[in-house]
């Protein structure tokens, strides 16, 4: 069937939605793709289900491909499964809870890892039924405190979930490389650029763990790569730890008066005089910032952990979030904020812009025994002997030459720092590269936390009872709309990829006699009886500008003018993505245009 734009449910705008704060957003709402419904949630009209339809097509074509079996989960899901889990509390505010009439818990899903594995367990109990992969293309739900970018970061979102069963971690890891193939194909497809980088599991658990990043400037993820082909998420990037350093010979560290240095800057230029350096002038790298934050658990309670890294070093938060999971009891997600004043206030020894990990004037501190006690962690780079100029946890005074594990102990090491372009990459191969990405896929070998937790087993070959171990692999569907249409836009308007196209051609009937509509509906005809989707613009009363500039909003690939060339036996057949135009023979126009759409 052609679709006409005289019927289709379309209006176009001409200005920007005010609330659009990316092309993607702006143009999918112009051109009349999306409508916003609520904060972070849209309606999907006519054309964005084309886009989205074709989407879904691609990814369960690749599916099937590996012989994973679609399923389909509701989405509002009772309590019991995620209490088992811990992650009805873990998940804290981040989901949906709703109360039915009589009083019982359910949430909107965020994912469906529990029912799955449930599923399973109810239906399969021999080895002889796995290896078995099963996915589904589903509504999730998440309460985002701050929705933005359109469908790059809304509450209610399309996502293709994929779970894969195996008696063992070497079919785990069969299943695992299965489905990270078939990702770089569906990407390859829908023509969108990803880079396959390592992850952190975060709250889902697990170990392996890769994201498919799409790189963009507007990305929320910043990830890096090396020219020996290194990449991986900046929560997961490990420093290159430097050698311990012998400090046997280190003279004792000396506590002096430093006024009026609250800040690593003015404490480096106060140094230069009042403990110069012999060597060479002191620089932020060789003070120790102490960091003191406030975490939220899921739970609610809140609670100080301090930090100390090189003072060249920024805290990043994101990745303090993705790797504390090792001290703390996070599970889901966290809060994570600097300790106010009042909160500093309210622990005697530490004291703002002179906070130290060491022994100052005898009183415990930091990372030992004491009234000051709590988790103290450290960036990697602070290794046994070495030394560092460090507040002494009293206003107006700094620790210099303060030996690491001869003056002060730590309670583990993080991966904490801000991650720079020109850091060594940690398997060698080369200086790190920062660039900015989206996340479109994340997969993961789940192993066997929820199945231990929701008592999934099988028999194996022997007779006996084993845990299952799995793997989660998700692709964000309406996101990778989004993600195209980001890609994939000039000043005009969308152009989108041919296998994601709303329609294959989009005939413009440009002109007001009656010849012109007659041979734009014959060569629509023509198009769709060869097997072309075909939109026409056969709206009677709209101008050439009109419609030429809605072609171009639209973003259909290829664009066929019927108009005054007809008269020449002429039609003007224009490249969306080139933005070259030419004109045509009526009579090779179809031939012409079924190649290109077919060549491509």
């Amino acid at each position: 069937m052609v679709l006409r734009l005289s019927t289709l449910f379309l209006r176009t705008l001409r200005e920007d939605p005010a609330d659009a704060e990316v092309a993607s957003h702006r143009l999918l709402v112009r051109a009349g793709y999306i409508r916003r419904a609520a904060p972070g949630i849209y309606t999907w009209l006519p054309l964005g289900l084309a886009v989205l339809r074709k989407v879904e097509r691609v990814i369960r074509e690749e599916m099937a491909a590996i012989g994973a079996q679609e399923v389909h989960f509701p989405a509002l899901l009772p309590k019991e499964p995620y209490e088992a889990t811990n992650r009805w509390t873990e998940y804290g505010e981040g989901i949906f809870r709703l109360k039915d009439r009589k009083d019982a818990d359910y949430l909107l899903a965020p994912t469906h890892e529990e029912m799955f594995t449930l599923l399973v367990k109810d239906l399969y109990s021999s080895y002889k039924d796995l290896p078995l992969s099963l996915y589904q293309i589903q509504n999730k739900y998440r309460d985002e405190a701050r929705p933005r970018a359109g469908l790059l970061r809304g509450r209610e979102f399309i996502m293709k979930d994929s779970y894969s069963f195996d008696v063992d971690d070497a079919g785990l890891d069969a299943s695992y490389a299965r489905h990270r193939e078939a990702y770089l194909k569906i990407f390859a497809r829908l023509g969108l650029e990803v880079v396959p980088v390592k992850a952190t599991a975060g709250a889902m658990g697990g170990s392996k763990s890769e994201e498919f990043l799409h790189p963009t400037e507007i990305g929320e993820d910043t990830f890096v790569r090396s020219p020996g082909g290194y990449a991986a998420n900046v929560e997961a990037v490990t420093t290159v730890v430097p050698e311990a350093v012998d400090y046997s010979d280190a003279p004792a560290a000396q506590v002096l008066d430093t006024p009026d240095t609250p800040t690593i800057e003015t404490l480096v230029e106060a140094s230069q005089t009042i403990f110069p350096n012999p060597e060479r002038p002191w620089t932020a790298a060789d003070t120790l910032k102490n960091v003191v934050l406030t975490v939220t658990l899921p739970t609610g309670e809140k609670q100080l952990v301090a930090i100390g890294v090189p003072g060249d070093r920024a805290v990043d938060l994101k990745r303090v979030e993705a790797n504390i999971g090792a001290y703390l009891p996070v599970g889901g997600e966290i809060g994570l904020d600097p300790a106010s004043d009042e909160e500093l206030k309210a622990n005697t020894a530490l004291v703002k812009g002179y906070i130290g990990p060491g022994l100052a004037l005898d009183k415990p501190v930091l990372g030992l025994e004491g009234t000051a006690k709590m988790l103290y962690l450290v960036d990697p780079r602070v290794v046994a002997g070495t030394r560092w100029i460090t507040g002494a946890n009293e206003p107006g005074k700094h620790v210099y030459g303060l030996v690491a594990g001869r003056d002060f102990g730590w309670d583990g090491v993080i991966e904490c720092t801000e991650v720079r372009a020109g850091d060594p990459a940690p398997d060698g191969s080369g200086p790190l590269e920062t660039a900015r990405g989206i996340e479109m896929g994340h997969i993961f070998q789940l192993g066997r936390k929820y199945a231990e937790a929701l008592g999934l087993k099988v028999l194996d070959a022997n007779g006996k009872q084993v845990t299952v171990t799995m793997g989660s692999y998700g692709v964000g569907v309406t996101r990778a709309v989004a993600a195209l249409a980001e890609s994939n836009h000039d000043e005009r308007g969308l152009v989108w990829p041919r296998a994601v196209a709303p329609a294959d051609v989009h005939v413009v009937a440009v002109g007001r006699g009656e010849e012109i509509f007659a041979e734009a509906e014959r060569v629509a005809a023509e198009f769709e009886a060869r097997g072309l989707t075909v939109m026409l613009d056969d709206r009677p009363k709209v101008s050439p500008g009109v419609k030429f500039g809605d072609a171009e909003l639209i973003g259909v690939p290829t664009i066929v003018a019927v108009g005054k060339g007809l008269a020449s036996g002429v039609l003007e057949v224009k490249d969306r993505r080139s933005g070259t135009a030419e004109d045509v023979p009526v009579g090779e126009v179809v031939d012409r245009v079924i190649a290109a759409v077919r060549g491509a």
